[in-house]
């Protein structure tokens, strides 16, 4: 297809709390992603940079950042940010340039340095932000809302806290194999049920922490992949980054206080699920054709949802596929063979890159005790800020 540009590299730098700059981890990623794609950075046409709101101004031009760290080399450049979405926003203006035939070869780059604790709003007082309404009148912080709604599950599909505690065990067992994970210990259910409530009805180890991190890709033509002795790379077949459709019924962070469908007729489709079949359409794929997905698993209740918006599973079955083991290791479409956010924890504009990563390496066959058999095609999704869709395709 006219449409794919190819995987050449992939790297990152391993999650956790290092106690350095955004940069260095970023650095380290974008040079293993180079090394893995047998090139230099003087062979990169334009770097793309996801951006970090906690850098200062080096983090809001990331792109220029990262490319005075690597070598000043007169490559084109460019800065995105979309909150969770960063790193799918980065590979999809990667991929835009290369199919217009501006660079043969894009570096995409994203690394974050983390504060401890969940995520506080930028500073000064925005009394039109939403994110800024939310903490300041509501106080509702991300782990709140990620409690709000594991309880609407709950209510609306039976969920229980031991389902919840289940996606833990499988995504802690995934990262217990993963090098560049932060928590590499598997973890019972037991242990789950035992750990601190923090927004009622999920425990500490229900939900994700932040972490530093860097995750890295080496994109390009498929002409300059053959010519660079790549005859049959990983390849991106779709990237999704659409909006949502005017009115929504779900309310998503931080648009907690207002529901257009009192008003208005709802469309049918929820925000998320409307991501992914945006990807399918342009990939001119179907769930039924995954091998694998990488999704952002914020708590362990937004991995069930994710289960249903990637059309894995039926509206309100997503328990009941984990149940099954369906999106375990040996089951029918394996989710987050990485270790998810569960093992990671947040490094906000590098993980959209590291799930494209994790599906390289799969599709490669190069994941180690992780690896799936057969593994062909994947999906990565996550969802930004202010209705920042992100999913991304990759086939081999």
């Amino acid at each position: 297809m006219t449409a794919e540009v190819a995987v050449l590299g992939a790297g990152m730098h391993p999650w956790g709390k290092w106690g350095r700059g955004f940069v260095a981890y970023g650095v380290a990623a974008a040079r293993a992603a180079l090394a893995d794609a047998g090139l230099d950075w003087r062979d990169v046409g334009s770097i793309v940079g996801a951006d970090t709101v906690r850098g200062g101004y080096p983090g809001y031009v990331s792109g220029a950042t990262f490319a005075k760290a690597l070598g000043w080399q007169g490559a084109r450049v460019a800065s995105v940010y979309a909150a969770c979405a960063s790193g799918a926003q980065a590979i999809g203006a990667a991929r835009a340039q290369i199919l217009a035939g501006l660079a043969d070869v894009v570096l995409v780059v994203g690394a974050d340095s983390a504060p401890k604790g969940f995520f506080r709003p930028a500073g000064g007082d925005r009394p039109d932000d939403p994110d800024w309404l939310r903490f300041r009148v509501l106080g509702a912080t991300n782990p709140t809302y990620f409690g709000l709604y594991a309880r609407r599950r709950m209510a609306v599909h039976g969920d229980t806290p031991e389902d919840f505690a289940q996606v833990k065990v499988k995504n802690a067992a995934m990262g217990a194999l993963n090098p560049y994970a932060r928590y590499r210990a598997r973890v019972t259910a037991e242990e789950v049920a035992a750990s601190a409530v923090v927004a009622d009805p999920l425990r500490l180890l229900d939900i994700c922490a932040t972490s530093d991190g860097g995750a890295a890709l080496v994109l390009s033509s498929m002409e300059f992949a053959r010519r660079h002795g790549a005859a049959d790379p990983v390849r991106i077949r779709a990237v999704s980054t659409v909006t949502p459709r005017y009115p929504t019924t779900v309310l998503d962070l931080p648009d907690i206080a207002t529901d257009s469908a009192i008003a208005v007729e709802p469309s049918g489709e929820p925000f998320r699920a409307s991501i992914a079949r945006a990807a399918y359409e342009e990939a001119g794929l179907g769930p039924g054709d995954l091998s694998l997905a990488e999704v952002y698993d914020l708590s362990t209740a937004l991995e069930l949802q994710w289960y249903e918006d990637l059309g894995l599973c039926g509206d309100g079955e997503g328990a009941k596929l984990l149940r099954e083991g369906a999106t375990a290791p040996g089951g029918r479409i394996p989710v987050n063979t990485s270790g998810g956010l569960a093992s990671f924890g947040e490094a906000v504009p590098a993980q959209a890159i590291a799930q494209v990563c994790e599906v390289t390496w799969q599709l490669r066959g190069q994941a180690g005790d992780r690896q799936l058999a057969h593994a062909r095609v994947g999906i990565t999704a996550n969802q930004g800020l202010f209705g920042h869709g992100s999913a991304v395709i990759a086939v081999k």
